[in-house]
Formats: C-alpha cells, structure tokens, sequence
C-alpha cells in the first residue's frame, strides 16, 4: 500500500533480456538517468551524475518492452522503486530496481510510430475487437479543399 512510485526520464542503456517465465513475460533492461544543470561559468548545459536502475517489467508490458526499445533510445518509465542491499564477497552492494507500470520513448527527444499489439482472444471479447476502429485521421488540406469544391453547390432561391 505504502509505495514509492518514480517517473524517470533517460537512455535505455542495455538491450532489454526477454524470458517467458512460468508466472508469464519478464523483460529487464537497464535505464541510464542523468541529470543536467546549467553552468554559469562555461555558459552551457553540463551533465551531471548518471544515476542507473534496472527496470523490470511484467506481461504484455514485457513484451512490447523487448519488442520496442532499443540502446540509446529516449524512454520515461513509470513504476514502483525498490532499493536492495546485498553482500557479495564481504561488500555491500546497493542497487536501485524500478518495477515498470507504463514505458513510453520520450518524444520532446524524437519521434515515434504506436502499434498496437494484438490481445489473447477471449469469449465475449472478440466480438467487441472484431468491430473496425474508426477512421481518425484528417485529410490533408490539399484533399479537403479537393472535397469542398467537387460537393455541388446548393441551389440558391431567391424569392
């Protein structure tokens, strides 16, 4: 109940390890943070420490994960942090774990092209899927104004 919920903005650093597991997908991958402040005396932005956290994700989110990240690629990851400390070999080592809710590229950065994936067929709800999405794009200006002129106009009666 009492989590620590982060949204992080950075590169993913590794490529994202796939694995079917008996529980479901599992994808991880490492996600590099770096923080950026602007120097006064160089008049310019510095990088400052790069914080690095692995991030798991769980599901479908894996697998869309796996399928659509790559190394370098703006994400922003949202999800529950977890701190571990474990000893290995008489040292203590920290690391930082993010447990991904939502994974999305960053697109003040760049852009990018949503597909959506398929869903696992299931009794009432195939009938809904099966229904065509509609059509949301806009026409370009060229094509609309094509549109508007070849419509005939409508009579005008003048009385």
């Amino acid at each position: 109940m009492n989590e620590t919920i982060v949204c992080t903005v950075g590169n993913v650093a590794t490529q994202p390890v796939y694995r079917e597991l008996a529980s479901g997908p599992s994808a991880r991958f490492r996600l590099a943070v770096t923080s950026r402040y602007w120097d006064r005396e160089k008049s310019a932005w510095t990088d400052g420490h790069t914080n690095f956290f692995t991030v798991w994700a769980n599901r479908q989110l894996a697998t869309n994960a796996a399928a659509s990240l790559s190394v370098g690629e703006p994400v922003i990851v949202q999800g529950r942090l977890k701190v571990r400390t474990e000893v290995r070999d008489g040292q203590s080592r920290t690391s930082a774990d993010i447990d991904a809710v939502s994974i999305g590229h960053d697109l003040a950065r760049g852009t990018s092209a949503f597909r959506r994936s398929g869903r696992p067929e299931t009794g009432g709800a195939a009938a809904a899927s099966s229904r065509p999405e509609p059509d949301w794009e806009t026409p370009p200006a060229d094509e609309a104004e094509a549109d508007a002129t070849q419509q005939e106009p409508e009579p005008v009666v003048v009385t």
